[in-house]
C-alpha cells in the first residue's frame, strides 16, 4: 500500500517508550509513514504530529480520573471527530485502556481499522471487559504469553509481540559498567529509589521512600541512593525533599535512567508497576509499595481478583518479591524489608534465578513483531 497515514495514543511515559519502538520498527518497513496523535518525547522523537501534550493524560487511580473526566471525555470526543472526518490508515491505542478503547469502539464502528497495544489487565479485575475489547479492536498485542491464550479463548484476535524491556536488558547485567557511569565504588552499597513517574506518586511514595533510605544509611555499610528523575519537572520536588532527610550526600538524581539505576544497585524500593519489571530484568531484589487516595484504593481492593500487583509476582503466580500498601508504606516497614535482601546472599542468589528464567520467556523481539502485527492489520 501506499505510506499509510497512523494515528497513535500514548498517555504515559511507559506507553510512549512502547510507542516510540513501533514507530521506529514501522519507519524501517514503510518509510513514508506518517504518525499523528498523543504521545511523549520519546514518541515525538520518532516523528509524531502531537496534538495534545501527554499530561493531559497522566492520571492515576479512581478519584483522580472522576475529577478530570469532563476534560477527558471532551478531549476523546474531539479526537474520535477529528479521525473520523479524515479518517487514518490505522488507529493503534497503546495501553491506557480506559481512555483508548473507548475511542477505538467509535473509530472501528467508523471503518477504521484498531490495534491495541498491551493488553488491559481483565484477568486481574473487571473481566467483562473482554466484550468490550472485542467490540473495539481487529488486534492484541500482548506483552506477556498468557494474554494470547485468553483472549484466543474469548474470541479476540491478538498476539503475544513480548516485551520491549526484555530485549533492551541483557540476561546478564554489568553492575561495574553501570557502577562507573554513576561514579560509584564498584565494592558500594548502592540502593535505588523509585517512587514513580506521575506527580500524584511522588506526593505519596517520595517521603516513605526517602524515610526509608535515612534508616538505611545508618547500617555499617551505608548505601548509596540512587533516583532516577522521571521528568524534569520533578527534579527540583525530589531534590528538596532528600535535603529534608539529610542524605544529599549519599544520593545521586539521573535524569530518567532507569536502567543505570537499578542495574548498578544491590536492591530497589519501588513503585508498582512498569519499574518492577525493569528491576526484575536487572535481576535485583526488590521492595514493592503503592499508595493511592482512600477512595480509589477502597474501590480497586474490591474488584481486583488477583493476589499481588507487581510484575514479577503476576508473572511467577508466587510472591517473589514483598508488597506493601497504604498504611504499610511505612518507612521502617520499607527498611527492614531492604535489609533482608542486603543480608541474605543465599536469597539474592535464588531470586536472580527465577527472574532470569522469566526474562527470557519475555525477550522475543517485541518492537519488530508487533510492527509486523500492525502491518497484516494495514494490509
Amino acid at each position: 500500500m501506499a505510506s499509510p497515514r497512523v494515528a497513535i495514543l500514548a498517555g504515559e511515559l511507559s506507553g510512549d517508550v512502547l510507542g516510540a519502538g513501533l514507530m521506529r520498527e514501522l519507519r524501517r518497513r514503510s518509510p513514508g509513514v506518517q504518525f499523528e496523535g498523543i504521545g511523549g518525547p520519546a514518541m515525538a522523537a520518532e516523528g509524531l504530529e502531537s496534538l495534545v501534550p501527554m499530561e493531559r493524560l497522566s492520571l492515576m487511580g479512581v478519584t483522580e480520573i472522576v475529577r478530570h473526566l469532563p476534560g477527558l471525555l471532551r478531549l476523546r470526543a474531539d479526537l474520535a471527530r477529528r479521525w473520523r472526518e479524515a479518517p487514518p490508515d490505522c488507529f493503534i491505542g497503546v495501553d491506557l485502556p480506559d481512555f483508548n478503547l473507548g475511542l477505538e469502539r467509535r473509530l472501528r464502528a467508523a471503518g477504521i481499522p484498531t490495534v491495541h497495544y498491551v493488553s488491559p489487565t481483565i484477568w486481574a479485575w473487571r473481566p467483562g471487559r473482554v466484550k468490550g475489547v472485542r467490540q473495539s479492536v481487529d488486534r492484541m498485542l500482548t506483552l506477556y504469553p498468557f494474554e494470547e491464550k485468553f483472549y484466543a479463548e474469548s474470541g479476540v484476535d491478538a498476539v503475544c509481540v513480548g516485551h520491549p524491556a526484555a530485549d533492551r536488558y541483557p540476561m546478564q547485567p554489568d553492575t561495574g559498567a553501570a557502577r562507573r557511569t554513576l561514579g560509584l565504588a564498584e565494592d558500594a552499597t548502592v540502593v535505588a529509589l523509585l517512587p514513580g513517574s506521575r506527580s500524584s506518586e511522588i506526593d505519596r511514595l517520595l517521603e516513605p521512600f526517602l524515610g526509608a533510605a535515612a534508616l538505611l544509611a545508618q547500617r555499617p555499610d551505608a548505601p548509596d541512593f540512587v533516583i532516577p528523575v522521571a521528568a524534569p519537572r520533578l527534579r527540583e520536588r525530589i531534590e528538596a525533599a532528600v535535603a529534608r532527610h539529610d542524605i544529599r550526600l549519599r544520593t545521586r538524581l539521573l535524569e530518567g535512567d532507569t536502567a543505570t539505576a537499578v542495574t548498578a544497585a544491590d536492591v530497589a524500593l519501588t513503585a508498582s508497576g512498569t519499574a518492577t519489571l525493569e528491576v526484575m530484568l536487572a535481576k535485583r531484589p526488590m521492595v514493592v509499595a503503592y499508595r493511592l487516595s482512600p477512595l480509589s484504593y477502597q474501590i480497586i481492593r474490591r474488584l481486583i481478583r488477583v493476589p499481588w500487583v507487581s510484575q514479577p509476582n503476576l508473572l511467577a503466580g508466587e510472591p517473589l518479591v514483598p508488597e506493601y500498601f497504604q498504611s504499610d508504606v511505612d518507612p521502617q516497614i520499607l527498611a527492614e524489608a531492604a535489609a533482608y535482601w542486603l543480608d541474605d546472599a543465599p536469597a539474592r542468589l535464588q531470586l536472580v534465578g527465577r527472574f532470569r528464567h522469566l526474562h527470557e520467556t519475555l525477550a522475543r523481539g517485541a518492537d519488530a513483531r508487533a510492527a509486523e502485527a500492525v502491518l497484516e492489520v494495514l494490509q
